[in-house]
């Protein structure tokens, strides 16, 4: 069985903020320039966590624009933080392990476990890798299980969008169980289900959750997650990098110190967290998988026919300006005050930017099939 990793060796969170079931892949160059990447996976010549994209390192008015979501949204992402804390104890008990999915995940999870300490809790916190076409990290389910018990695991994501990584996660718990016997719950506990793709979540409204607007410098300075067939063995947990080099920018401490300082005193969240979970556990939660119903509306609307392609909610739009190659981003009118690193990101990639009135989510990003035929600069313009 594999070593876990933990900080300072391994990411730049304390080890007693997180376990890193993941293979030390810095020494690996796997990094190649995004429109390599997009033809190749668009072309099904390589899938995309084979690989890594170039780590996009933001200028100061993008840094600024990070201050600014950190400083009006750090006590919104504080008050999911609270009540998911309160819903995941209530619905599994005190005993809850929780397992955050690298990368988003990861300082969602160290959020929740802070805030657990403070009801008198002391909940275990990994990060793990999922796939999305190949499924969770068979070798750190096994690990989980062999120091607790499967059904206490929560698995712990920062937002929905259309719902594919729930599916994943469903399929993959299923397989295990078929597979090995182990059985563990498919529940994805997130801040924000926006995409109504899951029971346990803080809220349902798509904000922007500022961890979103970085990469490894708000993640603990740990690259996405990699399944290569080349690197990792059967018996490897998936690998990462960590991006020891890029400490000057990190922000992923302050990240958390900003959101906690919200935890506590007169002008805190724990009261209203207390009760906003109480609703929610007397609400009907069933997942209306609304997300996915509006991604294939769009995609068909939009003529580009596969669903992999639209990105739903203000994360997985700011994902496709960091590290794919955008075709254009969808904005509803009513939230564009709480969009300026998308529209910022979109102005520097040269992306046109549409207002679409009563769209489903804040934002969508939109990455267009024909970038495999056409290339920068064919028939599909620079960014498709």
């Amino acid at each position: 069985m594999p070593t876990p990793l933990h900080g300072p060796a391994f990411g730049s969170y304390p080890a007693d903020d997180v376990t890193w079931l993941l293979k030390d892949l810095s020494d690996v160059e796997l990094e190649a320039p995004v429109e390599e990447r997009e033809e190749a996976i668009q072309a099904g010549r390589a899938h995309y966590a084979e690989s890594l994209p170039v780590e996009y390192q933001p200028d100061d008015d993008y840094y600024a624009l990070f201050d600014k979501a950190l400083a009006e949204q750090s006590r919104r992402v504080a008050l999911a933080v609270a009540t998911l804390v309160h819903l995941v104890v209530d619905l599994r008990g005190p005993d809850a392990v929780l397992v955050s999915l690298a990368r988003a995940g990861t300082p969602i999870g160290i959020l929740l476990r802070r805030y657990a300490r403070r009801l008198g809790l002391d909940l275990p916190h990994y990060t793990m890798s999922i796939v999305r076409g190949r499924g969770l990290d068979a070798v750190a389910l096994a690990h989980l299980a062999g120091h607790h018990r499967p059904e206490d695991v929560v698995f712990v994501d920062g937002w929905t969008g259309k719902g594919a990584i729930s599916r994943e996660l469903t399929a993959a718990c299923a397989e295990m169980e078929q597979r090995l016997g182990l059985r563990f719950d498919p529940s994805l506990a997130v801040l924000a289900d926006p995409g109504s793709s899951t029971d346990v979540y803080g809220t349902r409204d798509d904000f922007l959750i500022p961890s979103a607007c970085l990469n490894s410098t708000v993640s603990g300075l740990v690259s996405r997650t990699v399944l290569n067939d080349r690197l990792i063995g059967p018996d490897d947990f998936h690998g990462a990098k960590f991006y020891a080099e890029l400490a000057p920018a990190d922000v992923s401490m302050s990240y958390v110190e900003a959101v906690e300082e919200h935890f506590d005193g007169p002008g805190g969240v724990a009261a209203e967290a207390r009760a906003e979970a109480t609703r929610l556990l007397a609400t009907d939660r069933t997942p209306t998988w609304s997300g996915w119903a509006a991604v294939e509306e769009v995609s068909a609307a939009y003529g580009i026919g596969d669903v992999n392609l639209v990105k739903p909610g203000v994360g997985e739009t700011t994902r496709v300006l960091l590290r794919r190659v955008p075709w254009r981003v969808l904005v509803r009118p009513d939230r564009r005050d709480e969009l300026g690193h998308v529209e910022l990101l979109a102005e520097q990639r040269g992306v046109p930017v549409e207002v679409v009135d009563d769209l489903a989510f804040s934002c969508m990003g939109l990455i267009h099939p024909g970038f495999a035929r056409s290339g920068p600069g064919g028939s599909e313009g620079s960014a498709p």
